[in-house]
């Protein structure tokens, strides 16, 4: 009798947590579309899916921040483009050390923002977490033509300037 009781208790464990799993992976998909509903600085937006918000960092870059210039430059030229629109998220579901997911947006018309940031001067190629060589193409041109944060003398990477503020 008690060997029924606990195949029972297996098949219950089994499916309850069977189906809390299955819910979490569908909440999230690889690909999905999202109205942005908030742009908190050039490489980091937030989206609104099924009803729910959810912070995505833009993958393969990283922008200068606010207080560096051109920083907020980023942010009003990512505001221009997609803040109330709806935008496509391509991701693998990983997030960062801050909980945000890390993805590439595809706006309406097929470009890639990460990509447009790069080729506009208002992003680098952020080779440490990418390994994506099309960034580093973008990024040569728009050095060469001296576009956006690329018209500066000396220029302070984004991930050097956060260490020598701390």
């Amino acid at each position: 009798m008690s060997l029924s009781k606990n195949k029972y208790l297996f098949i219950f464990l089994l499916l309850f947590f069977g189906c809390k799993d299955a819910k979490k992976s569908d909440s999230i998909k690889s690909d999905f579309s999202a109205k942005v509903i908030g742009v908190k600085d050039g490489d980091t937006i937030e989206v609104l899916y099924k009803n729910k918000p959810i912070v995505i960092r833009l993958e393969h870059i990283d922008c200068p921040e606010k207080k560096q210039p051109f920083g907020k430059k980023a942010k009003q030229f990512v505001s221009t483009k997609i803040f109330g629109e709806k935008v496509k998220i391509k991701t693998n579901g990983k997030t960062d050390r801050w909980k945000r997911m890390i993805g590439v947006v595809i706006l309406d018309n097929g470009d890639n923002l990460n990509k447009l940031l790069v080729k506009n001067g208002l992003a680098m190629h952020y080779k440490k977490y990418s390994k994506d060589n099309s960034y580093d193409l973008i990024e040569k041109k728009a050095q060469n033509e001296k576009v956006g944060l690329w018209s500066q003398k000396n220029v302070v990477k984004p991930w050097e300037y956060r260490k020598n503020k701390k």
